[in-house]
């Protein structure tokens, strides 16, 4: 009779010590998904940081590229891609695409540049495009796209001045994929390879991380 009672007494405390100990659990869960909701806050708030910087980094070099185009031939401001006839210059597609980017509407920026990549041939706006591409892409987490259009560029124009920053973001992107060997490849050939470029330097300086 007495272990029957006993029992009876020490029942709900064990229901009250499950209760909360899931409740401690269900705690702990919430601490940990606010936790990794304030980190991908802070990753999208550096990214969009650094597209502002960069933005304006390329809009300062393509304005120089087009000065100098203007000096050596008034016309070949714009060049079309031949078969197509199309209403909109390079230049106003281009335009169009970082005005869209800067107010951040990425889904504008990306359908301009998009279409410019694919609709015109220009040695300069079109790696422009493909670079930024792979940074929106980037900012949407969407790594294989992105290492795509960052891929085109390094592939097809190599000696364009943002083909060194390329090849550090897909470091960069490997890095994300935890595939830590080719990323450490892929920054050690940005560091042989273009050692007076500022990437260089940011390759250098994850290298000196990961030892």
């Amino acid at each position: 009779m007495k272990f029957i009672l006993a029992f009876f007494f020490l029942a709900p405390l064990h229901i009250y010590s499950q209760e909360v100990e899931a409740s401690d659990i269900l705690f702990l869960k919430i601490q940990e998904l606010e936790g990794e909701l304030a980190s991908l806050r802070s990753e999208l708030e550096s990214q969009a940081y650094l597209i502002e910087k960069l933005l304006s980094e390329d809009q300062n070099q393509v304005e120089n590229v087009i000065s100098l185009n203007a000096e050596i031939n008034s016309d070949e401001s714009t060049f079309r891609f031949e078969g197509i006839n199309d209403s909109q210059s390079i230049d106003e597609v281009y335009d169009q695409a970082i005005s869209e980017l800067n107010d951040k509407d990425f889904q504008a920026a990306k359908r301009s540049f998009d279409y410019l990549a694919n609709n015109f041939n220009d040695d300069e706006k079109i790696p422009l495009s493909l670079f930024w591409l792979g940074e929106i892409s980037l900012l949407e987490s969407n790594l294989l796209e992105s290492e795509r259009f960052f891929q085109r560029l390094a592939s097809d124009f190599p000696d364009h001045w943002r083909t060194p920053l390329a090849h550090k973001k897909i470091g960069d992107i490997l890095m994300m994929s935890n595939e830590v060997g080719a990323a450490k490849i892929k920054y050690q050939f940005v560091v042989q390879t273009f050692p007076e470029n500022a990437a260089s330097s940011l390759a250098l300086q994850l290298l000196e991380n990961m030892e």
